[in-house]
């Protein structure tokens, strides 16, 4: 039974940590590609904004709802009846936990060469015994002709059952979502996650995460870069809710994407 529901046109699972954990071990065993990103208001809003992402969203093995607002919706809109979101670094801690458990090594892909640094030790301090099969950081540019190809050799020569990638959003999604076809492994689209175990983001109180306000708490710590994405992008998300629910605005889901993209960022 399909986990899959409409918010906003964008087809995000109805689903839990356990549940979500699980699918990724269960491909990592079976070495079967799989994408997994968590969603946020401003994820969802990035495949409201742009029909040829949202394609690619709705391709997307397991959308968790990481943010509030999106397990709100799921619940307003389908009665999910979820009682917790699937919050993206969480999320990640839980997975690394059974790759650790169970000998799975797992590769890191993207962020800063300096984030990295931080972020395998305190990995490793955290789970003795994860196996880190590789680490790459991000170009911060454009893949070059035949590129992705020898991105995802390394990997695979790396021994590597994972794939955690630290792009930020859309650049991660459209990362996974091109680089799934040449991998025989799960690649989770992780966001934040590098920054805050890597120690350089400190999450909000648990009260303001249960209230939905983290971004509140992100809005605060770096006001320049992300105002534009809360003071415009909430609202935007609120009214499009409501238009759904009270149907009138029909938020028809596009087809999944099967075409790889020309080019993305690497």
């Amino acid at each position: 039974m399909t986990t899959k529901r409409n918010v906003l046109g964008v087809l995000v699972d109805a689903t839990d940590y356990a549940r979500a954990t699980e699918a990724v071990v269960t491909a990592a065993h079976e070495r079967r590609s799989l994408a997994l990103t968590a969603l946020a208001v401003h994820g969802v809003m990035t495949g409201v904004l742009d029909r040829a992402h949202n394609a690619r969203l709705n391709s997307f093995d397991v959308v968790t709802p990481d943010g509030q607002p999106v397990r709100w919706a799921l619940n307003l809109l389908h009665g999910a009846g979820l009682t917790d979101r699937v919050y993206g670094p969480e999320l990640t801690l839980r997975v690394l936990a059974r790759f650790a458990e169970e000998g799975l090594p797992v590769y890191l892909y993207g962020s800063t060469e300096e984030t990295l640094s931080r972020l395998v030790p305190a990995l490793e301090r955290k789970f003795p015994a994860l196996k880190i099969a590789g680490v790459e950081p991000s170009k911060f540019r454009a893949v070059q002709p035949g590129e992705d190809v020898e991105i995802a050799d390394r990997i695979k020569a790396s021994g590597a059952r994972l794939v955690l990638v630290g792009l930020g959003c859309p650049r991660q999604e459209v990362f996974a979502y091109a680089m799934r076809p040449l991998l025989d492994m799960p690649l989770m689209a992780v966001g934040a996650a590098f920054d805050y175990h890597a120690g350089l983001l400190r999450n909000p109180p648990p009260w303001m995460q249960r209230a939905g306000l983290e971004w509140f708490w992100r809005l605060g710590l770096e006001p320049k870069r992300l105002w534009r994405r809360y003071v415009i992008l909430n609202p935007a998300y609120l009214a499009r809710l409501a238009a759904q629910k009270t149907g009138l605005w029909k938020a028809t889901p596009p087809a999944p994407a099967t075409e790889r993209p020309a080019s993305f960022d690497v």
